[in-house]
This record gives C-alpha cells, structure tokens and sequence, in this order.
C-alpha cells in the first residue's frame, strides 16, 4: 500500500497540489486523470523518489519494489531477449519463458528476440525498456503513457496483461477506453486537489461535476442569504427594538465563509477549417507499390479512392508501412509505380507527429500558429494555442526551446488554423491530454472534408472508422465496413488474453511448479479451441446487437424528420397528416424500445457466456 498524506507541492508561482491525501490500497488498479500539466507526471515522481513535495509525506512499504519504465535508453547486453531478462527478480532468473512471453506480447518475433537492441528504433527500444520493467514483477507497476509506442495488437495485448495484473498498478493514459477497460479506480486532479473513486473516468468526471454544481449552488445561496442579512441590517439598525436582532445577524455574517466563485476552465473544443469541394471523387490511387532503397517491398499494387466525408482509418502492427502509406497519399513520398490523382479542388493537410522542420524555432508558438495561413487573427491563434495547451504566456516561449510533444501540438494546431478538405494524420493523440483527445475525436468527427488517420486507438476506430486499410499476415488491403464489423468478421487473429493468462501465473510458485497432466502443446490447442467455440458462440449476439444498434439509429433519425414534419404540418393545421406523422412516430420508438430491450438481453446473454469461457481458461491456465 503506498500512502500520500497532505501532500503540496508547487513550481515557481503554480501550485499543482495543495494538501493532497489518497492511497493506493492493495491489489487497486488505478488510473491517473487530469489536463496536461496539472501533475500527474509530477505525482509518479513523488512516488519513485525523483522529486520531495514541499510538505506532506509519501509513505511507501519496507522492500517494496516499484517498477516504471525510465525515459533513457541505455542498452548493455548483446540481444533483445539478454536485456528484457535483466529485469527478472533474482528468485526468477532462470524463467527466460517469462520473457519471451512478455517480448511476444509486446511484438517482438522469436528472431528479433535474438537481435541487438541498437538494431531497433526508437519506438521499439522504448517497448523493450517496457519489457524489462514488465518482467520484474513489482508491487507497483507505473506506467505513464504505455500505448505510444505499441500498435493496436500489442495494446489489445498489454490491456489483458494488465487486466489480470495481481498486485497495485498507477496507469497514465490519454486513451480513454484502454484506461476504462483496465482499471478498477481512477484519481482526478483537478484545481489543485485530488479525488479518488471506485470505477472508471465516466465515474471520476461525474462526481467532480456533482461536487462542483454542489459548490456552485452552496455558494449563490450563501451569496443570497448574505445579501438578504445586509439588507435587513442596514434598513433596522436605527431601530432600538430590533437591535438584538440586528446583532445577531452582524455576529452571523461576520462568521459567514465567503466563497469565491469557481474560476472558469478553458474548454478544449476546437475544429478544423475545411474547405468546400463539388465532386464524388476527390481522390484516387491506383496500384501504388513502394519500398525503401535496399529494404523489402511494403506496399504492393495498392488501390483507394477517397470520397467526400471518407472516415478511412489505417491500422496493423508497426514497422509494416502505415506511415510509409499515409506519407505517399500525401504526397511526402513517390511510389516506386502506381499513380495517384487529386480533384482539382483538393486542398491536403499532412500532420505527422515527427515532421517538425517546418517550425521556426526563432518564433513563438502563438506566431507560428499565426503565420501558418494569412487570414488567421491573433484571437484565433491564441484559442488555438490554449487548444493545444499552451495556454497564458506559455503560447509565447519560443519553438526552439520545446520538447518533441510540444512541437507535435503545434503543427497540429497550425493544421487546425489552414482551410483544408482533406487530412492526413498520422497518430495525432499521442501528445494529447485526455480532453484534447475527446476534443480531436469530435473535430475530426464534425469535420467537412475527408480524412485518412493512422491510430491504433480503438475508442477512435469505433467512433470514427467508416472504412479501414489493415496491414496484417504481410500485406495490406482495404476492408469496406467500420470497425465493429472488422473485428466481427475478420479480427486480428491474435489471443491477448490467452497469452496474458500464460504470462501472469506470476504467482510465481504456480508457474514454476511441476507441470501437471497437461503440457503446454496440448494446452494451447485445448486454448484456441475454447476461444474458437467462445467466438463461434457469441458471434450471434454481437451480429443481434450491431443490427439492434442499427435499428435504434435508423429511428432516431426517421424521429428528427418527423418531427420536423410534425411542425410542418402542424403550423399549416393539416390534420390528416398530423395523424399519420403521430402513427410513424409511436412506431419508430416502439423499435427503439425493442431494440434498447434487445441490447440489454443480449449483453447480459454475452457476460454470462463470456464469463463460462473465461473460467474454462482460466482453469486451463492454472493445469499448465
């Protein structure tokens, strides 16, 4: 159990915490909330030891053992599988399967295993740095930022690791749906102080909401009842019969706490400027192939048209060319053979969060948001900085002196500010808070051109997704359907959860014993059979349920236009079609009573199967 007790603690002028108490109790999987640069980071470093509050205490267990993955990379050993092993506890240091296990999750292929780790890049060195903090075995596990370096199937993988992690665990995500599905509290900072609740970030947000309406009426009816109290003392005070009472109402308000009214948070909505298009066509590539001088081929005879509102998402395990494609259907790079054609009109816009050469690093951000298109106004630059969490004066420190995030989120507010009917974004929440996330999402949803997103984030492949590029056994190809209907009909292929409950008998003594009747062969056919009769039998329900979900939507929209109608005809007193615009409507919400029923029975039906296939795992788990 680690406790934080009256914890304060501030840089320069900015007080991030102020008497600031919580625990992590045993066994709690917590996720760590708040905006960017309200101390979330600075709350892992008062944990680790890096950074001492200016007052309170942090009060950590006798050889309890916290494991995080450190910013530098610094590698010693001769391979991959040599260097994540030197993170195994001594009692372990023979369980090398533990470490393959782990490395597998995290994608690296039994012949990277066997590589230098200098022979990798940077987002791969960063994962084995993850696995050698995975493979210790701590009491607390933090994790700050754990998904910007791995692709949707390592994601999908480390999410089940942690899921079924036995011991305490301090997550900083901008992901919100990985961070919802994973823990089982979540802390919020907020203003200043922290709140800790049982549930997800929904449950968090709620209760800061509650408390703060709480306040805001406490506080106007303070405000009124003050008011009420100086009126009577100033109109009775020549009064002699009523002096008591005059006094007593002086004593009252002298006594009264006045609170101050809650300072306005910057809301972080902002929107892309788009620009109108005419044409059903506004982009076309045609057997695009291409491979870097001297390494293999990553896209062969490749073939997409964009049409006007395409929400097309590319996704598929890293180093197998999603950015090399965005990059070529930007116009970034030449395809070895394949043509592609713009509609006269199109005006692209490319964000990729590594091509920061186009800042000048003698401006400040506010400017080179400013100079980034010439309509742009001072005002409009400076909501786009606050946007982008430059907020006050830090919109004017010079580009020359951010960090590799912050220069991500400037050109990516300055794509904000330029007219545009098509966006390229290649991983654009990787530097973003929460908020902004959500924010981005509904940007990228309100937005009136096209746009091709490379994100492993599956919150936004849901949401935004209408079709998908899918690099995946070696290739790439185009699945026309969103997202629900990929995993449905095609998925990855791949078992997260099997692997994880492999990997976590960290139970040690469970997993070091001899092995029991059944071997690991056979326990992995005796798996995926399970996990294919699992999938065979909930396949109908989620079909049951994305058609209900269809139907629902249908109605809604049908409800819209016929209440539209309604007024229409009202106003005009027809009556007959008022009647048959009533009928219409009490049909459309009896299919959305039907298809809410639908919903509900068919998710309960899904836990319950979900469940039985989970314990026969997790029994098979335990007789490996």
């Amino acid at each position: 159990m680690v406790n934080l007790e009256n914890i304060t603690k501030s840089y320069g002028g900015q007080q991030l915490f102020d008497d600031v108490s919580f625990k992590i109790n045993t066994r709690e999987r917590v996720g760590l909330v708040g905006r960017n640069g309200h101390g979330k980071t600075t709350l892992f470093r008062l944990i680790t030891g890096e950074e001492e509050a200016d007052s309170g205490q942090v009060t950590i267990p006798k050889n309890y053992r916290i494991g995080y993955v450190t910013q530098h990379i610094r590698f010693t050993e001769e391979t991959v599988l040599e260097e994540a092993a030197l993170g195994l506890p001594d009692h372990d240091s023979d369980q090398l399967w533990k470490v393959e296990k782990i490395l597998a999750g995290l994608g690296f292929s039994q012949e990277a295993m066997g590589q230098h780790p200098g022979d990798f890049s940077g987002g791969f060195q960063v994962r084995l740095n993850l696995a050698r903090v995975l493979v210790s075995d701590p009491d607390l596990l933090l994790l700050d930022e754990p998904t910007n370096y791995l692709d949707i199937t390592s994601i999908r993988w480390i999410e089940g690791f942690l899921k079924a992690w036995p011991r305490e665990l301090l997550l900083i995500t901008h992901d919100r749906g990985f961070m919802d599905r994973v823990v089982s509290h979540t802390v919020g900072i907020h203003r200043g102080r922290v709140r800790k609740v049982t549930g997800n970030t929904e449950a968090c947000y709620t209760q800061i909401a509650q408390e703060e309406e709480i306040y805001e009426k406490t506080r106007l009816n303070d405000e009124k009842k003050r008011k009420e109290m100086e009126q009577f003392i100033s109109r009775f005070r020549a009064k002699a019969r009523l002096a008591n009472m005059v006094q007593s109402r002086v004593k009252t308000l002298n006594k009264m706490e006045k609170k101050d009214k809650l300072a306005s948070l910057d809301t972080l909505g902002f929107s892309f400027r788009s620009c109108p298009i005419k044409g059903k066509q506004l982009y076309t590539a045609e057997n695009l192939s291409f491979g870097y001088d001297g390494g293999p081929e990553l896209i062969r005879n490749f073939s997409l048209t964009l049409g006007p509102r395409d929400r097309i998402c590319v996704v598929g395990q890293n180093g197998r060319g999603k950015t090399t494609l965005l990059k070529l259907l930007a116009g970034e790079l030449t395809p070895k053979a394949g043509t592609i054609t713009h509609h006269p009109s199109a005006a692209p816009g490319f964000y990729e969060q590594t091509n920061v050469s186009s800042i000048n690093p003698m401006r400040s951000v506010e400017d080179e948001i400013l100079c980034a298109h010439p309509d742009v106004e001072r005002q409009q630059a400076r909501n786009i900085c606050g946007a982008m969490m430059f907020e006050g004066d830090q919109a004017l420190k010079k580009c020359s002196v951010l960090s590799g995030g912050e220069k991500s989120r400037v050109m990516l507010g300055k794509l904000l500010v330029t007219p545009l009917n098509l966006l390229f974004l290649d991983e654009p929440t990787n530097h973003l808070d929460m908020e902004s996330c959500d924010s981005l999402m509904a940007a990228v949803d309100n937005f009136d051109g096209t746009v091709v997103m490379v994100t492993h984030n599956e919150l936004f492949l849901h949401a935004v997704a209408t079709r998908l590029v899918v690099f995946r056994n070696g290739g790439v190809e185009l699945f026309d359907g969103t997202y629900a209907e990929f995993l449905e009909k095609v998925g990855w292929g791949d078992d997260p959860e099997g692997t994880v409950s492999e990997t976590l008998a960290m139970d040690t003594e469970e997993a070091s014993a001899p092995k029991k009747s059944v071997g690991k062969k056979e326990s992995r056919k005796l798996r995926s059979a399970i996990i294919s009769r699992r999938n065979k039998e909930t396949a109908p329900l989620r079909k049951k349920m994305a058609a209900a979900e269809e139907a629902i939507d249908a109605s809604e929209k049908e409800i819209n236009r016929i209440n539209d109608d309604l007024l229409e005809a009202t106003q005009a007193g027809d009556s007959g079609r008022i009647t048959s615009l009533s009928k219409e409507l009490h049909h459309h919400n009896s299919v959305i009573d039907e298809g809410f029923e639908v919903l509900e029975t068919s998710s309960d039906e899904l836990d319950r199967l979900e469940a039985s296939f989970n314990a026969e795992l997790e029994e098979l788990g335990g007789a490996v």
